[in-house]
């Protein structure tokens, strides 16, 4: 008797459909695991390993072997090129491993083959056992361990576990459509046309915007046993461009010019794989070489070999045209004129880009912060200047910078708040309330530099000046305060919890010179030694050095509560205790800058 074949349900449809949805899900959360938990070892290979193009080409292999995405691993480079951290050149290397790290994904899938016949201890690595286990484990640990790491971990363990158990969903479904003869039709006819299978392969992955995905997909079909690989080499070659479209759409999204290059030589790379690939299979098949496996049933390990040997096999011999696909991509992306270079490198390097990757976006953050600090320390120091001895120009630079300043913390402010969608880990969110706090301070720095600057203005517009008694006392609070500020610097730069410590005493030792300073000059202003109209800029110009070291101040007990959680509710608390005199150290150092200080008055 004939067997019959079963018509194919909307129910193994449903099947079909929710596997893959399970296997896209746990692709997903796995490879945001992964993301995650490597973001730190991620930026610092990123930035120090592209040194050569081999070194750049090992470097992107293996990055998207561990995050098991060739996309990220592109977009994040475009993110670094356009910050300014590497040269396209550079990452020219990366663009082609990424290419051929995306093939490990398949490797692990193509376990779907693996004969455990007289082999028993196999059977733990088909994806039967591997499932199950897989979401056991990750769940142990989610539920057994409170650690910092341990959510991560359990995050890609249960990812891992939910891909294969999508993948067993759809071989599963697949079993019942091949019964049904759709999988015979929908194959039968893509080896006799390569341009149909080409473009299905790339519309697939540009919908689904992941390679690993699509090839994952292919190779579950590949249990039909009705694949061959004249069906299936063209829609793997198709898969590569569109998954690279993908990319570069993501790369351009408000980019600066060599980080579009990085997602356009992505493609040319592709597009040469394309021609290369197609050309070299139709001229052997015609010759007769490949009749041998051309109409023989292909399976997951063979499609994962097959996808791996294409990759490998283009990447060494189309890296000698690297220099190429550079200077097409500068032909056909034009450079935009650059004014305010370094403004707008600072700004540029706050990219979208990096949200995926939480610790390059909290890079790029801390770069402009330090840029902020620095610009305002330097305003703080010119306004001091100007106040001693008047330049108009000085005054322009300080204005100028203020305005960047201004800038920059809307900047700052706007990204580390489209940020926090993405982030999930504590100490990310305890380095995201820190920069919120900072970007804060830093711009008040800028504000007072900018008041004294508008002091000295009114000071030369009013033909005014201090007396030498006063810019004698002004001298040594400026010495004070640039202690007080190196610490600061200190404290921000490399998160120095001593430099935070000795900030506290010296800021009440300006409280203390301060209204010293006051004292006199009302003693200067009685005795007629000094103008009333300079007597009450002098005191506006002590309350902004006061208000100087405060922001010293706030930005070193910040960095000292985010080191010691139980202080941050009572910070307050804390400072109050210290000035209270309950803190042997703290009473020590003040009273060494104390005596030290007015010892020079």
């Amino acid at each position: 008797m004939s067997e019959v074949k079963r018509d194919m349900s909307i129910f193994d449809l449903i099947t079909l459909l929710g596997g893959l949805a399970m296997f896209l899900y746990g692709m997903r959360i796995m490879g945001d695991g992964l993301k995650e938990s490597s973001s730190g070892t991620l930026k610092k290979a990123l930035e120090k390993l592209t040194n050569t193009p081999f070194k750049a080409f090992l470097l992107g292999l293996t990055m998207t072997a561990v995050i098991q995405s060739s996309t990220a691993t592109i977009v994040i480079t475009s993110g670094l090129v356009g910050a300014g951290i590497i040269s396209l050149h550079q990452s020219l290397g990366i663009i082609i491993g990424a290419n051929v790290g995306t093939t490990v994904t398949g490797q692990i899938i193509r376990l779907l083959d693996l004969d455990t016949a007289g082999a028993s201890f196999l059977q733990f690595l088909k994806p039967s056992t591997l499932a199950p286990a897989a979401l056991i484990i990750g769940i142990i640990i989610m539920m057994g361990w409170k650690t910092k790491g341990s959510c991560k971990v359990s995050q890609i363990v249960i990812g891992f576990g939910i891909l294969f158990s999508g993948l067993l969903n759809m071989t599963d479904a697949v079993s019942s459509l091949t019964e049904s003869g759709l999988i015979e039709r929908l194959f039968s006819n893509l080896g006799h046309n390569p341009i149909l299978a080409y473009m299905i392969g790339a519309g697939v992955a540009f919908v689904l915007q992941s390679s690993s995905a699509t090839i994952g997909i292919l190779q579950a079909f590949s249990t039909s046993g009705q694949l061959t690989f004249g069906a299936i080499y063209a829609v793997l070659v198709g898969i590569y461009l569109g998954d690279c479209v993908t990319t570069a759409i993501v790369c351009n999204i408000g980019a600066k010019p060599d980080a579009k290059r990085v997602g356009l030589v992505n493609i040319l790379f592709n597009l040469s794989e394309t021609v290369l690939i197609l050309t070299v299979v139709t001229i052997v098949h015609n010759l007769g070489f490949l009749d041998s496996f051309w109409d023989n049933v292909i399976y997951s390990g063979g499609i994962a070999n097959t996808n791996t040997i294409f990759n490998l096999s283009c990447a060494i011999l189309l890296f000698p045209l690297l220099n190429f696909y550079e200077r097409t991509s500068h032909k056909l992306i034009k450079d935009e004129p650059s004014a305010n270079g370094k403004h707008n490198e600072l700004l540029d390097a706050l990219s979208p880009i990096f949200f995926s990757t939480p610790a390059l976006a909290f890079g790029r953050c801390y770069d402009a912060l330090r840029a902020m600090f620095e610009m305002a320390r330097q305003n703080v120091d010119q306004a001091f200047e100007v106040i001693t001895k008047y330049d108009q120009k000085k005054v322009d630079q300080i204005t100028a910078d203020e305005d960047y300043i201004d800038v920059m913390t809307d900047k700052i402010s706007n990204y580390l708040v489209q940020l926090s969608a993405h982030i999930t880990a504590p100490n990310h969110l305890e380095i995201m309330n820190h920069y919120h706090s900072v970007v804060t301070e830093f711009e008040r720095l800028s504000d007072h530099a900018m008041n004294i600057a508008e002091i000295a203005v009114s000071m030369h517009d009013n033909q005014t000046t201090f007396s030498k008694m006063a810019l004698s006392e002004l001298k040594v609070l400026k010495e004070l305060l640039n202690k007080i500020l190196d610490y600061c610097n200190q404290t921000f730069a490399k998160r120095d919890l001593d430099a935070a410590h000795h900030i506290e005493p010296l800021e009440e030792v300006v409280d203390d010179m301060v209204n010293a300073l006051k004292d006199n000059h009302l003693d200067r202003l009685r005795t007629g030694a000094c103008s009333i109209f300079a007597g009450t800029e002098f005191l506006n110009l002590l309350t902004e050095a006061e208000r100087i070291s405060d922001v010293c101040s706030n930005i070193g007990v910040a960095t000292i509560a985010r080191a010691t959680p139980e202080l941050k509710h009572q910070v307050h608390n804390y400072v109050s205790q210290l000035h209270a005199g309950r803190d042997e150290e703290f009473n020590r150092e003040y009273q060494e800058a104390h005596d030290q200080y007015f010892g020079l008055l």
